[in-house]
């Protein structure tokens, strides 16, 4: 159930995501960005009767100033639409966050990480409220373990093609002062949860330094929902160079 459950439900659902966590977004074009926002000029506005010069500047974003990031495709208007959307360019102001673009192959390559004794991700969106909500713990693990041997880092499922919602993820990172490597997931939506085989977020994953999952935490079961207390607990344990005890609901999927 919990994988359909998008958020861009309005308050009626925000009790059951906080719950079971957050299915795939839905369009946030649909949500966020309504004709309203862009009426047609009015016909009384005849002032515009330098044809030459209006095209000239037509290829030009309008100037914002975001207070952490403007993300735009790269030269849209010099490429196709299928272009535009297969190319993202993030753009941070100083003393923001980094968030990187990454497919989901470079992604594996990364949580292999030789120089750390545990690699610790958490999969999340700006989108959705219970990662949000729990997010803080991740950053209160990298302060504790970051020189005990655990690498931590997140991966973003915001949509890479919609600026809004990278710029909402990076705005998020900078306020909660995520100063480890935070990716953004820049593949077509939905991959994410097929890759992972997971059908809901948050999502947390512990790797070793081979890049082998070595445990998962998922809201995939409405009956065996994660505590970060308890993701805490077993880094404890691997980091002290234990065995976890057995839990088949937190196993490795089955590739």
């Amino acid at each position: 159930m919990t994988s359909i459950l998008r958020v861009s439900s309005r308050p009626f659902l925000i009790l059951a995501l906080a719950l079971t966590g957050c299915g795939e977004a839905a369009d946030p074009n649909v949500t966020t960005a309504p004709e309203s926002h862009s009426a047609p000029a009015p016909a009384t506005a005849p002032t515009e009767t330098a044809p030459v010069a209006q095209t000239t500047d037509s290829s030009k974003e309008p100037e914002t100033t975001p207070a952490a990031a403007i993300v735009s495709p790269t030269e849209e208007a010099a490429t196709s639409p299928a272009e535009a959307t297969a190319k993202v360019e993030v753009t941070t102001t100083e003393g923001a966050a980094k968030l990187e673009p990454i497919k989901f192959d470079e992604f594996l390559k990364r949580v292999a990480n030789k120089d750390a004794k545990f690699t610790l991700v958490d999969v999340w969106a700006s989108w959705c409220l219970p990662c949000k909500e729990n997010f803080p713990h991740l950053v209160e693990m990298n302060a504790k373990f970051a020189d005990k041997g655990l690498s931590v880092a997140s991966l973003s499922f915001d949509d890479p093609t919609e600026p809004k919602q990278v710029k909402d993820a990076i705005e998020f990172l900078t306020a909660k002062k995520a100063v480890f490597a935070n990716y953004l997931l820049d593949e077509e939506q939905g991959v994410g949860n097929e890759k992972l085989n997971i059908g809901a977020i948050p999502a947390v994953f512990i790797y070793g330094p081979d890049g082998k999952e070595v445990k998962r935490y998922t809201m995939d079961d409405p009956n065996h929902q994660f505590t970060y207390e308890e993701v805490e607990k077993d880094v404890m344990t691997l980091l002290d160079g234990k065995p976890l005890p057995k839990d088949e609901k937190s196993e490795p999927a089955e590739k």
